[in-house]
This record gives C-alpha cells, structure tokens and sequence, in this order.
C-alpha cells in the first residue's frame, strides 16, 4: 500500500506533520480527491438517437467534477480547520450538480426507448485519500515501494503557481514519489503468445514532431471541447477534434508514410515536472486543470498489428473506435486498466500501477495492446467498450465475437530517472496527463484508435498476418531488444549527394567518337531525408522546423510539410499494389455513422454520393452485418507523390537539355579531327 509512504510530502514537504485523517470526510486532509461512480460504463445501452445527447451531458459530468477537485484543491486549509468544508462547500454541491444531470441523461434515453434504472444513485460523490492505491491486482510484487525517507520535497516545485503541495508534483496533483518503481526490482512478466496468425503489420506514422495537440476526445466526447481535460498526442490522422465528422477524419491529410493509413492514433502526453510553462500553461486541460510541466516528445513510435493465437484474423471495420485502459481507473480501480510502463533492455518486465525508473543508458517504455476481438456489427458502442473484447487467456475470444489484428502500441521516451530523494529537484519527476481528480497516477495510462484504413490496405494486413509475414511500411523499425540489452537505434543514414554530371566534357574520340556520353541519372534533385529524432519506425519528417509549433492545427500544413522524400514509397513496402493507389474493385458497405459519435453499425445508410455514383465522402457504402470486410477507399490522395524533378529549373531538366547539345559537340569535334586527317593526306 502506498497509503503511508507519503505524508511529509503531500503536506507541503516539511517533514515534520503527518497527515490526520478528519471527521465528517473520513479521510486525510492532505492528497485528497473526489471520488464519483463512473456513469459512463453502467450505461451499455443507449438508444443511437440520444447517444449525442448523452455524450454531452457525461462530459458535463466530468467537468463538474473537474471543477470539484479544483475547490477541494484551493481549500486544504479550511478542511484542516473546519472538519464539514469538504462535504459541505465541495461534495454536496457536487451532488447536486450531478443529480440534475444525471435526470437529463434518464430523460434524453426515456424519449426515444426504456429509461435507465437507478441512475439516481449514481449521484453522491466521496472525498478520499488521494494517497491510497487503487484496488490491488495491478501491482508487482509490491512494485518496489520507496521509503518514507526517500519522499523529500515532491509537493514544492509550483512551476506554474497552480499547485498547493497537497499531491506532488508540479501542479500539486501528482505525481508522488511512491507512483515509481525500480524497473530491476521487478520480476520477468510479459506473456506473448504466437499461434494460427503469427504475422505482423508495421504502419509507421512519425512521434507528433510537428506537435499536434489538443484535449478533446472524439471518441468519449464528440462536440465537446476539452471533453478530456487533458492533452493527447496524435499521429497518423491530422484532423482529430471533437467537431470532425466521419467524412473529416476520411479526408483528412495523414502523418503515415503510407496515405492508405489515415487512421488516429492518441494517447496522453508525458511532461517532466520541471516547472516550463507549455504552450497550454493557461487553458483548460493544460495547467488550469493541474497538466503542467515540459510536454516530451517520443523518441520513437512503433504501431503493429498482430495476430490471433488460436484463429485467422479478420479485417477491422472502418471506422472502428477502440479506447484501451481507464483514464479514471485511479478511483474506478483495475477492472478496465490496461496501463503497461517498462524500460528499453527490460521488456520482459512490465509495471501496472507505477512508472519505471530506467537505468542509465535505457529509454522508457509504454505500451498498449489493444482489444483484438469484434461483436461483427458496432464500430462503437454507448460505453466505448462492449463492442470489443480482449482474448481469454488461451487466445479465445468470446462467443459471438470474431478476432480482428491487434494494435500494438510501443511508445518510447528519452527521460532519466527522477531523483526521488529531492522530491524531483535535481532530475524532475514525469507523468501522463489526467483527469485532475486521477493525480497522475501510472494506472490510468490509456489510448485511443479509430481505424480509417483504406480498403486494399486492411485486406493487405490481414493477409501478411494470417500468412505469418512481417510487412508494413514500419516493419524495420521498433524492435524489442533482447531483456537486459540496451537497444541499439539506428541513426538516420544521410544518403551520399546525388553525381551530378551532366556537363561533363566528353573525352576526345577514340575508336567511337561519335558516341554521346550517357545521359545523367533522372534523380539529381531528389532530397535525403531529413532525420527522424531516433524514430526507428518514425515518418520522415522536416526537421527544420521541427520545434517550431505555432502550426499545431494547421491541417493542411501537417500533411504536406514540404517532405522531399514524399516522392519516395516505403522502402520496405512488402507488396506492389498499395492500397492508397489502388482503390478499384467492388465497395463492400460499411455499417457506420455519419456523424461523429460513432454508434451502432447495424442499419445507417451510405456514403454521400454524386450524380455519377461516385463517392463524393471518403466513407463508401456501408457494410453488411456480419462481414469484417473494410471499407472503401480513402479518397485519393493529393499530387503530392510527384517526382521532385518536376518542374522548371531542376537538374534533371538541365541534364535532360544538355546531353543533346553535348553530343552535337562530339559530332563537331570528331568531324573537325577527320576533316584535318583528309587535309594532311592531301598534303
């Protein structure tokens, strides 16, 4: 238990007072939360025509809570002196707030089908220790604890001025000293099974280096701004907000060095506690809701998709949304975690409930895998989870649900260990963002996916998986190095400069004079590509302007960049045929909606179309019931594949105009030479 490792601490650092538990709150005045019943994940069944309505007002729910924490946060020192504060300024207001809401929620569902059973008594709210661990289940072995003596000074860095020392960190909301474990105190845990689809497929979609952020989330609160209240990381797919449409997200420009993949991909970004002011130091979901701090860039990304143990794979539907772990599962407890810390040489160790401290010379490492089985009809559902499932612990999925590839997301950060013995002043401490209320806690790491793969791709996945390859235009990169072996990055090889030629004075003749020299190779002008940051599977990115992030939602911008090795196709590509050139064949239909909160697959119509059947949304047809097909094509992509060369001015023009002339000077040199040698013979 962590419960009491961290006193001095969580009471400003003095050393000196422990933390007392109150009358009337039952629990210690010092690294308090709130703790509400999770709405969201009792209501599995929510009729399609109120699903907008209801996501609104969960959010709103979030929010009130949100803003609860806050007051609780600022009033530590009435609590301290006045024993009722908290219940009565903090926990029954919030009731109150949450029983009209939750009235809302009863009466949207009632209008259009049954009205959910006890939802009142989802209302009260609690304040409890926010020193305690979540329901145990998650840890390992007692996940390497630290010392009372080890705690020092976590609450007092107050970068931003938002915190009050009551949990650590820099916004006075996590993270604390006793959330880290030694990554070597650990025990060998990873369990990866190979079986009837041992193969894999690699998309390599960049780290965000051109820092597109936001604290929305489409998936749990679509239409709502700062829905998540807290910042993601995206990559892959550059106009995921919570006002994007299915036809927005399909037409959207793409971060994956393969445009047939414009799927999203996002997570919570990682900050060091080191007191920087972000670019959201000021806003909600950043520093006003206790994300505070220098937000880190990865060093690497890797997402595969692999297989099933005991049965072929089908393709995932598009538009297919899976949220994997619990971002509130600090006070939700372990049911729905799926938080997963280690280290670079120590990926057979993997931690639950605590960040890892890495050895010199080693990264840390998150990482999700995702639910790989499919109920073959929603691509969403009310609760954002019964839709999918994870496999049994023999590779099974459950009954009625089919096996799709699993994502698996490797993600890889440069960051030393924190000096737990100054509470993080001489190396800061780090952490994911989170709800306010969930204090950083490693237990509520969690991603986000929506699949928005073009038709021939998916069908391409599926087929390397099934067949036991490894393909993708990522498969080289983001190897997991042997346990105990630091793993050796490849630096970005800076190709030899291009021969440039063409001019080239041709020697005198000999034997064929009138031979025209070679004309110079057609890729004089092709640009190298740019250095990836350490990003083994990473899209080639412009690194130029690489830390310039005024652009963040430029959408546009983000998906040209004015790559010079945009010409260039995946090295490592496995098969011709790329599905984001390709789109022909028949369009199997897609069971999704067209607005963006998702919903039940079974019975929406079509993609828009034109008066040419053509299809004018990016979406296709929708698909049969029952078929794990995907769907049709993205649109295509924008000319952005074109050779370099094009154009006026390049080299390979010159080259290209220059070879005749030079051989019209072989012609005049040799004729010259013979008209000199009939001149001498005449002599």
């Amino acid at each position: 238990m962590a419960a009491n490792v961290y006193a001095s601490a969580t009471d400003g650092g003095s050393g000196g007072d422990s933390a007392q538990t109150r009358s009337g709150t039952g629990v210690r005045t010092a690294g308090a939360t709130i703790d509400c019943p999770d709405v969201g994940s009792k209501l599995t069944s929510v009729p399609e025509q109120a699903r907008g309505e209801v996501d609104k007002e969960l959010a709103l729910l979030d929010e009130q809570i949100a803003k609860a924490y806050q007051r609780l946060s600022e009033s530590a020192q009435q609590v301290r002196q006045d024993p009722g504060f908290a219940d009565n300024a903090v926990v029954n207001p919030l009731k109150e707030k949450r029983a009209a809401t939750l009235e809302r929620i009863a009466i949207a569902i009632d209008r259009v089908g049954d009205r959910p059973e006890g939802l009142e008594a989802l209302a009260a709210c609690t304040v409890e220790d926010g020193n305690e661990a979540p329901a145990q289940g998650e840890g390992q072995d007692g996940g390497g604890e630290q010392p009372a003596g080890e705690q020092g000074q976590a609450g007092q860095e107050q970068g931003n001025g938002q915190g009050q020392g009551a949990n650590g960190g820099q916004a006075g909301n996590g993270p604390v000293a006793a959330d880290f474990a030694d990554i070597k105190s650990v025990q060998p845990n990873a369990d990866d099974k190979a079986g009837a689809s041992g193969g894999s497929f690699a998309t390599s979609c960049g780290v965000n280096e051109n820092g597109l952020f936001n604290s929305d989330n489409i998936i749990a609160a679509p239409g709502v701004t700062n829905g998540a209240h807290h910042f993601h990381d995206y990559v892959g797919n550059q106009s995921n907000n919570a006002f994007a449409s299915d036809q927005d997200l399909a037409k959207a420009e793409t971060s994956c060095d393969d445009q047939g993949d414009k799927s999203s991909y996002y997570w919570p970004v990682v900050r060091l506690q080191n007191g920087a002011q972000e670019q959201d130091a000021q806003k909600p979901g950043g520093g006003i809701e206790g994300n505070a701090g220098e937000i880190v860039t990865p060093k690497q990304v890797t997402l595969t998709f692999v297989g099933n143990p005991r049965e072929k794979v089908t393709a995932m539907p598009r538009l297919l949304r899976i949220i994997t772990g619990d971002a509130k599962s600090f006070v939700n407890g372990p049911a729905n975690a799926n938080a997963s810390w280690s280290c670079t040489g120590f990926e057979d160790r993997q931690l639950k409930d605590k960040y890892p401290l890495c050895p010199q010379g080693s990264d840390v490492v998150r990482t999700f895998k995702f639910q790989s089985c499919w109920d073959g009809r929603n691509i969403d559902s009310a609760n954002h989870r019964t839709h999918v499932a994870f496999t049994d612990a023999a590779g099974n999925c459950p009954s009625g649900f089919r096996p799709i590839p699993q994502l698996v997301q490797r993600i890889v950060y440069d960051i030393d260990a924190p000096s737990l013995q100054d509470g993080g002043r001489t190396t800061p401490l780090f952490a994911v963002d989170s709800f306010p209320e969930q204090l950083h806690k490693p237990v509520t790491d969690h991603g986000d996916f929506i699949n928005i793969f073009d038709e021939d791709l998916m069908g391409e996945m599926v087929d390397c998986i099934n067949d036991g390859r490894q393909c993708g235009a990522g498969a080289d990169g983001g190897q997991d190095p042997a346990p105990g072996e630091e793993p050796q990055e490849e630096p970005t090889k800076t190709p030899e400069a291009p021969q440039e030629e063409p001019t080239k004075t041709p020697e005198a003749p000999q034997e064929e004079p009138t031979k025209a020299p070679e004309a110079p190779q057609d890729e004089p002008t092709k640009t190298p590509d740019a250095p990836q940051n350490g990003n083994g599977g990473g899209k080639p990115a412009d690194n130029g302007d690489n830390g310039d992030n005024g652009d963040n939602g430029d959408d546009g911008d983000n998906g040209d960049d004015g790559k010079g090795d945009a010409a260039e196709p995946p090295a490592d590509k496995p098969e011709p045929g790329d599905a984001s050139t390709a789109p022909g064949g028949a369009r199997p239909e897609v069971k999704a909606t067209a607005s963006a909160d998702g919903g039940n697959a079974a019975g929406q119509g079509s993609g828009s179309k034109n008066g040419d059947d053509e299809d004018t949304d990016g979406l296709g047809d929708s698909q049969a019931v029952g078929q794990a097909t995907s769907a049709a094509p993205t649109p295509s992509v924008p000319s952005r594949t074109e050779p370099q060369a094009v154009g006026g001015g390049g080299l390979a023009d010159t080259g290209a105009q220059l070879w005749p002339a030079a051989a019209g000077a072989v012609l005049v040199i040799a004729g010259f030479v013979v008209l000199r040698r009939v001149r001498r013979s005449h002599m």
